[in-house]
């Protein structure tokens, strides 16, 4: 039997970059000027029109000083992280 992992919370993911970018009082401008990225895809990532890549998602967590993993681990929110079962 193949048990498959929940679904990633891709809106919260991109709920927390918009959290993260307007704590810092950053424009899609600024936070594409400092990721290095376009201002479209900044926009498109946060509005939910594209996920965006890897590389897409490392540029930005440095830009927002913010550690990739603690990024991601939007993601698992409303279900348990992956790893050992806690007793």
């Amino acid at each position: 039997m193949t048990i498959l992992p929940p679904d990633p919370d891709l809106t919260a993911l991109r709920f927390e970059l918009a959290r993260l970018r307007a704590a810092r009082g950053w424009s899609y401008d600024e936070l594409a000027s400092r990721s290095g990225l376009a201002r479209r895809t900044v926009i498109e990532i946060e509005q939910g029109r594209t996920i965006g890549t890897l590389k897409t998602w490392h540029a930005l967590a440095h830009a927002l000083n913010t550690p990739l993993d603690e990024l991601f681990s939007t993601l698992c929110r409303g279900h348990d992280l992956p790893g050992p079962a806690q007793d």
